[in-house]
């Protein structure tokens, strides 16, 4: 289901209550959807597998809403609406970790912010554990499509160590990558990001997608199960030394030191 509202449509009660989720109060209300004129949203886009009150969404978390929305040109982006029970500070953290992450190239493009309001860039298509479930051992290339997939996975992790950046949540990443059309990862969610703490991305993800979890036993079971403990003690030593030496270490345990080797 697909429902696309004017922006001046939002004032109505069902609407308004997605806008100012939790509670709505009027006053809110119309701030926010003056921001969201001035960021340059003509309409939103209700749709999703998240649902408020019979109206679908992209998602809801503890610091806000997200919606697909249309821009003034008519490009489709994504709205990150603040809760009206968290502190605005917390989404303009949001916006300065995402900007980190963009710098090195990850991450759903920053567009614009405000307290209340996060404009990114739209990633259309499924999240990583849905993804790796529907290749099949048995189609043309499949291997060879994930080994892409997770190197890049980890590339940008290894790309948001080097700079200082911990994305926080992917140690369990099942809602925090999506996998575009084109095979494109893309890591998502930097509301508990933080640049002053130990990173630990590569360490997380690695463990997410080859040690522990309903999504490493897929990998493994569809394809080629690794050696844990090699594995363990790569990353070990990988924590130890953050250098692209040890790096190249977990990718050459994980089969994953050239794009063109497959699983």
């Amino acid at each position: 289901m697909e429902i696309i509202v004017p922006v001046e449509s939002l004032f109505e009660e069902r609407y308004g209550h997605i806008v100012c989720y939790p509670k709505c109060d009027p006053e809110v209300l119309k701030r926010r959807i003056k921001e969201i004129k001035e960021v340059g949203i003509r309409a939103i886009v209700f749709s999703g597998d998240k649902m408020v009150d019979g109206i679908p969404l992209l998602g809801k978390g503890c610091t806000g809403v997200v919606l697909a929305a249309l821009s003034d040109n008519n490009h489709k982006v994504a709205l990150k609406i603040l809760r009206t029970d968290v502190e605005p500070r917390r989404l303009l953290h949001e916006a300065e970790m995402l900007r980190i992450a963009n710098s090195v190239d990850v991450g759903p493009k920053l567009l614009k912010y405000s307290e209340s309001l996060l404009l990114t860039e739209y990633i259309e298509g499924g999240l990583l554990p849905k993804w790796v479930k529907g290749l099949s051992r048995d189609e043309e290339g499949a291997p060879r499509r994930l080994s892409r997939v997770l190197r890049d996975i980890l590339e940008q992790c290894w790309r948001l160590d080097s700079i200082g950046l911990d994305h926080g949540e992917l140690s369990w990443a099942d809602k925090h990558i999506i996998v575009d059309a084109r095979d494109k990862p893309h890591i998502l969610d930097f509301e508990s990001a933080s640049n002053r703490r130990k990173t630990s991305n590569v360490t997380s993800i690695s463990q997410y997608l080859f040690i522990r979890g309903r999504t490493a036993e897929t990998i493994a079971q569809k394809f080629r199960r690794l050696d844990a403990d090699s594995l363990i003690q790569a990353l070990k030593a990988y924590k130890a030394k953050r250098t692209r030496e040890q790096f190249e270490c977990i990718l050459r345990i994980t089969g994953l030191q050239s794009e063109q080797k497959d699983l």
